[in-house]
């Protein structure tokens, strides 16, 4: 029977075997997160966004959400136009029936060939729809909207799972254009930059805080627990990296839902409680992966310092992951740098304990 893996965690302060063990290149992927943004943001400009969408005020938006990074990004960007956007969002796997000439269909299609979306798409684009999406510039969905639609096309290489910072700079960019939301699309790309900065594989393990998350949900079960909107949709894409890149499943959930399950709430609280060092590991029951309770918090003001208050007071060993309270940035730029700390810490994880990397690299084994 082969031996299961364990966390090598000395490999997290070794940059040259970091190196020799990502032989994807996912960390340099992730380096790149702001360069994607700024690259949609010239492709945009190129594509003379500003005028095509010079059309009032739509209908509706409606935004694709397909597998991979699509899903949460499409959650996010409705998470942070919010209830006061003066037009209805719609979240759809493929664009409804209804779509006609006042409305406005975007989102972010990792696979061009996927010919579900590919033929809903060219419907509306034969009923006159505004479409913008972030997809390749071959396949069906390409071709369906071909001459009737804009594609920003990606300019920046990475693997799809890596996608997350363009899908959403996409998003934000017709919102933006459109007049339903005013985000700062460069200062997302330089809080990203800085984020990449802070978990550079040569910083050690105490400084990067992305390396010390991985360490902190190394053999744990993350609860991701959402604050606000935009939390919990990140949530959404650390339960998805972590899935891809460490083989972890996590809980994620609004924290008030989080609170409404007795069960998995005791589990919590006593999961973040400290270890009695004198009891007998023989006495307490058997768990495969203890719970790791992440709140996870985007908004920040009074009501979110409130709600923040009250989580830590039922959960006071919980780990806070608030990038409010370490970067001067807006709502996007922080939802951004939460989702690139969640997908770093996923792929640190997951080189540690071998579920990705290779190049010889082999983690110890129990």
């Amino acid at each position: 029977m082969p031996m299961s893996t364990v966390l090598d965690d000395s490999l997290l302060d070794d940059p040259d075997r970091l190196a020799h063990a990502d032989v994807s290149g996912l960390l340099r992927g992730c380096a790149m997160a702001g360069a994607q943004v700024r690259s949609t943001l010239e492709a945009g400009a190129e594509l003379e966004l500003g005028e095509r969408l010079d059309i009032g005020r739509p209908r509706a938006l409606v935004v694709l959400a397909r597998d991979g990074v699509s899903r949460a990004s499409a959650h996010l960007l409705e998470a942070l136009l919010g209830a006061s956007c003066p037009v209805p969002v719609v979240v759809s796997d493929v664009v409804p029936g209804w779509v006609g000439t006042l409305d406005v269909v975007t989102g972010h299609l990792d696979e061009g060939e996927d010919p579900e979306p590919a033929a809903s798409l060219e419907r509306a684009a034969r009923y006159g729809a505004t479409i913008v999406l972030s997809a390749s510039q071959d396949g069906p969905v390409a071709s369906a909207v071909a001459g009737r639609g804009l594609l920003i096309t990606p300019r920046v290489r990475v693997p799809p799972e890596l996608a997350f910072p363009r899908a959403l700079a996409a998003g934000l960019l017709v919102a933006n254009t459109l007049g339903l939301l005013v985000s700062d699309l460069e200062s997302v790309a330089d809080q990203l930059d800085g984020e990449a900065e802070r978990n550079h594989p040569g910083h050690e393990s105490f400084v990067s805080p992305a390396k010390a998350l991985a360490l902190r949900v190394a053999e744990r079960t993350p609860l991701l627990w959402g604050l606000d909107r935009p939390a919990r949709t990140v949530g959404e894409h650390g339960a998805h990296v972590f899935a891809a890149h460490a083989a972890t499943v996590c809980d994620v959930a609004d924290h008030r839902q989080a609170m409404a399950r007795p069960a998995l709430l005791r589990a919590a609280i006593t999961g973040t409680s400290e270890r009695d060092i004198f009891a007998d590991p023989e006495d307490e029951p058997m768990s495969t992966a203890p719970p790791r309770v992440l709140l996870l918090a985007v908004n920040d003001g009074p009501a979110a310092d409130a709600t923040r208050y009250r989580a830590e007071q039922l959960l006071p060993g919980a780990d806070v992951l608030a990038p409010a309270g370490e970067i001067e940035a807006a709502e996007p730029a922080r939802a951004a740098v939460l989702a690139l700390r969640l997908e770093m810490a996923a792929i640190y994880l997951g080189l540690a304990t071998g579920t990705i990397g290779g190049a010889g690299y082999a983690p110890t084994r129990a």
